[in-house]
């Protein structure tokens, strides 16, 4: 009898505990909830909608244009961003030949080892090794970022809502925020190292506005680089670093659509022979 008591009260223990459990989550939730409910937000705005040759089902890449984000990427963005993602032998799929694959690797410096000392060191890039990082490491990337860490762009686009037009939308959005903005929000007023940009969700960031005035890079195709024709070349280039099989996985889902159909009439189509001789029951 003193057993089974003892087990009842463990039994009681336990349910009482876990009720408790889920009450402290319960409670702790609706607290988050309302807390987000009430807390002001900053208006910031959605990103624009930009027209870009890979969208759509029958979308493909603009071969030039994923050439123009590269160069922008190469002489702008890679002053603070890696692509750790990214080996300079793809580059191969976006229209560069085997021998400017090489230059273009081997203008680059990459971490290596000193076969005679065994000590770190750099060295010219090959197609196999991936775009380096311009930091050593992450203290430094702060240190030269006001605090903030840039991200590696690698897969940006993919980890942003409706990811291409943001990132273009944000290069392109840098200005200084209205008097009617500041005057129903002061806080959106940027603080010391930083910038205004409406389609930040806080609308302030710590990265400098990176392109600032048109034909800071030189296309060689002879495409104006405006401001914004720069912001929309480097995020259509992204899309292709997060996401290289994009328009190869398209193409493929048409024909395995129209299988799919084909099967769904030939299927129905065997299903009416073999049961025309069957008549159902009659009620």
């Amino acid at each position: 009898m003193t057993k089974l008591l003892s087990i009842r009260l463990v039994a009681i223990l336990a349910g009482l505990g876990f009720a408790l459990v889920a009450l402290y989550s319960f409670v702790v939730g609706a607290l988050a909830f309302l807390t987000e409910e009430t807390a002001p937000h900053l208006p910031y705005e959605e990103p624009r909608d930009f027209a870009f040759s890979f969208d759509g089902p029958a979308g493909k890449w603009d071969v030039q244009q994923l050439q123009r984000g590269l160069k922008v990427y190469d002489e702008v963005c890679s002053a603070c961003h890696s692509l750790k993602y990214v080996a300079f032998r793809n580059l191969s799929q976006i229209g560069y030949d085997e021998g400017q694959v090489k230059a273009y690797a081997a203008s680059k410096q990459v971490p290596g080892i000193d076969p005679n000392t065994g000590e770190a060191t750099t060295r010219p890039g090959l197609p196999t090794d991936y775009f380096p990082s311009p930091y050593p490491n992450a203290v430094a990337a702060a240190a030269a970022n006001n605090n903030a860490i840039p991200p590696d762009l690698s897969l940006i686009t993919k980890a942003r809502g409706d990811g291409t037009n943001y990132v273009a939308s944000l290069l392109a959005g840098y200005q200084e925020p209205s008097a009617e903005l500041l005057a129903e929000h002061p806080e959106a007023a940027p603080g010391p190292g930083l910038y205004h940009n409406p389609y930040f969700p806080n609308l302030n960031l710590a990265m400098a506005p990176p392109l600032t005035s048109t034909g800071q890079v030189t296309y060689d195709d002879g495409t104006e680089a405006t401001i914004e024709q720069m912001s929309i070349d480097v995020a259509a280039f992204l899309t292709w670093t997060a996401e290289p099989t994009l328009v190869q996985r398209k193409q493929t889902g048409w024909p395995v659509l129209i299988f799919l159909l084909f099967a769904t009439v030939l299927a129905y189509l065997s299903k009416n022979q073999i049961w025309a001789a069957v008549k159902p029951k009659k009620k």
